[in-house]
């Protein structure tokens, strides 16, 4: 399987925007949010192209769309220089490389030191994670629980580096 990874072009926002869409779905268990009276959840994805900073990036498998990563300089903790605000592999994908494949490509992409938050509940997530950021890092990664503030959760810390 071909996993090609870009930064997603302004004329792209669209379908970011709709699989952002799928993933609050996919959350909506966990995630405390409602759609909106047009029937979305939203999202305040244009940031991605008008400030420094952020970078939203979509994911294909053979010239077809399978998902995006939004990154950005948010970070949590002290120390980091790099957040992964969103992550989402479309279901067709799953648990076949694609997510480890397009993660570490996004990491190579931005060296230094990472933070990658996973909501309390979502052990799916903090597993991709734990797994994908151990076969990636030659150096491990420290992990740190964050239960108190408007963001809560696990967040693992690396270093990525130029391969």
């Amino acid at each position: 399987m071909s996993v090609q990874i870009s930064l997603a072009a302004p004329a792209e926002r669209a379908p970011l925007f709709r699989m952002l869409e799928l993933y609050q779905h996919d959350l909506s268990h966990i995630w405390d949010q409602d759609v909106d009276a047009a029937g979305e959840y939203g999202y305040a994805l244009d940031r991605f192209w008008n400030a420094p900073g952020n970078w939203p990036y979509m994911f294909r498998v053979n010239n077809q769309l399978a998902g995006f990563a939004l990154v950005d300089t948010r970070v949590k903790l002290p120390d980091g220089d790099f957040w992964m605000d969103q992550f989402f592999v479309m279901k067709k994908y799953r648990g076949k490389g694609v997510g480890a494949a397009a993660a570490k490509a996004v990491f190579d992409s931005h060296v230094g030191r990472w933070q990658i938050g996973q909501m309390p509940e979502n052990d799916t997530a903090r597993n991709f994670w734990r797994n994908t950021i151990g076969a990636y890092s030659t150096s491990g990664f420290d992990e740190h629980a964050i239960t108190s503030g408007w963001w809560q959760g696990s967040v693992q810390c690396f270093r990525s580096q130029q391969r």
